[in-house]
């Protein structure tokens, strides 16, 4: 998928990947793609919520062949 911002929350604990995405977001034009990747078992519900509470839309979660989670989120 196309991205036009990424966050590397790897090794980082919850809220911090939250954080650095709402801020990266907020750099951001509507309708531009964040990838975030965070390895927090934890941020796999953390940005479902995050998505629903915010307006963003989560387009697609997964995990990568190297145990980190990566999520691609649209700016409202």
């Amino acid at each position: 998928m196309e991205f036009e911002r990424e966050v590397d929350a790897r090794g980082l604990t919850c809220p911090l990947p939250i954080l650095r995405t709402k801020k990266m977001l907020a750099e951001m034009k509507p309708g531009q793609i964040v990838r975030v990747l965070a390895t927090d078992p934890g941020s796999v519900k953390d940005f479902q919520a995050f998505a629903k509470q915010t307006g963003n839309e989560l387009l697609s979660q997964s995990e990568t062949a190297d145990q980190a989670f990566e999520f691609f989120l649209k700016r409202k």
